[in-house]
């Protein structure tokens, strides 16, 4: 195929073809793009064919890890873009219109909240409304709701993308806490004075932990924590195990009374809570629904 831009055709791509180009343009590979699009390699790869053949160029080239756009797939990237966008604007604008209760809201919370927090929530909504089905992406990644990865997001930061309406709902105390069994091993109390005695409980791949001990005054690397895992609830089980001290919100804590407070009383450290949602989804009669119904239960825990 040429190369040039001024070979693209005339014939109109199915939106479907440029949403898989963009994906690909994403992930980086056709592999990356299956997973984002659940959806089979094979099948994308012939989809980026059927593109190329319609607009008679050639979007990618391979390359050591993957594929690379060329010059004439880079200039398709801007006008692909403005679709995309165009297309999610009619979907929101249509999904905020449905006044139908059947249906689907999906949401998004971290790992913690989702685990600890919102199935008795959830479990009180749906005895009211069985017919409005749940979807429940627990993660500490913050989606994009203007790409509709969810409905609804329940976050410790303010979103800042446009469009979207946002209510904080109070701030969340966190602490520092270990099980009493390991507390006894070392002595009945810990001494902030000299944190490096103890088994921390940390992330792994994150470094939310390493920030937050270094702007309050403990520089640590990462080798400080005896134990390490980027999913927050098994480092929960993990103290609750007796390994070490963990962090989490003391609403949460607070449901072991084997599990007792670290944290010095002139520490104190707090997260935002916020509930989010596009501008036009807050229309919609299931999503309101649910967004009210997770600011009544939330603001009860705080």
């Amino acid at each position: 195929m040429n190369d040039s831009t001024s070979t693209i055709g005339t014939t109109l791509p199915d939106w479907n073809l440029l949403r898989v180009f963009l994906a690909v343009v994403d992930a980086g590979s056709l592999t990356g793009a299956s997973r984002l699009l659940h959806s089979s390699q094979p099948t994308l790869s012939r989809q980026i064919a059927e593109l190329e053949s319609l607009l008679g160029i050639t979007l990618f080239e391979r390359a050591a890890r993957g594929l690379r756009l060329t010059v004439s797939g880079l200039s398709l990237v801007a006008l692909a873009r403005k679709m995309e966008s165009a297309a999610q604007a009619i979907s929101l604008s249509a999904l905020g219109q449905n006044q139908q209760l059947d249906g689907c809201v999906r949401l998004t919370a971290s790992e913690m909240t989702s685990a600890y927090i919102l199935p008795p929530i959830l479990q009180r909504f749906r005895q009211n409304y069985p017919q409005i089905q749940i979807e429940l992406l627990a993660s500490d990644n913050v989606e994009n709701l203007l790409e509709r990865q969810a409905d609804i997001a329940i976050r410790h930061v303010r979103p800042q993308q446009g469009g979207l309406v946002a209510k904080k709902l109070g701030d969340v105390n966190v602490g520092a806490f270990a099980h009493s069994s390991y507390l006894e091993r070392v002595g009945g109390i810990v001494d902030w004075q000299y944190p490096e005695r103890y088994d921390w409980i940390g992330l792994d791949t994150s470094d939310r932990l390493l920030r937050a001990f270094n702007q309050s005054g403990v520089p640590v690397t990462r080798e400080f924590f005896a134990f390490r895992c980027d999913n927050h609830i098994v480092c929960w089980q993990a103290a609750l195990a007796g390994l070490g001290i963990s962090f989490a919100p003391y609403c949460i804590a607070s449901r072991w009374p084997e599990m007792l407070s670290v944290m010095p009383v002139d520490k104190k450290y707090t997260m935002p809570l916020w509930l989010t949602t596009h501008r036009e989804l807050r229309h919609n009669t299931r999503i309101r629904l649910v967004f009210d119904a997770l600011q009544a239960g939330l603001q009860i825990m705080l």
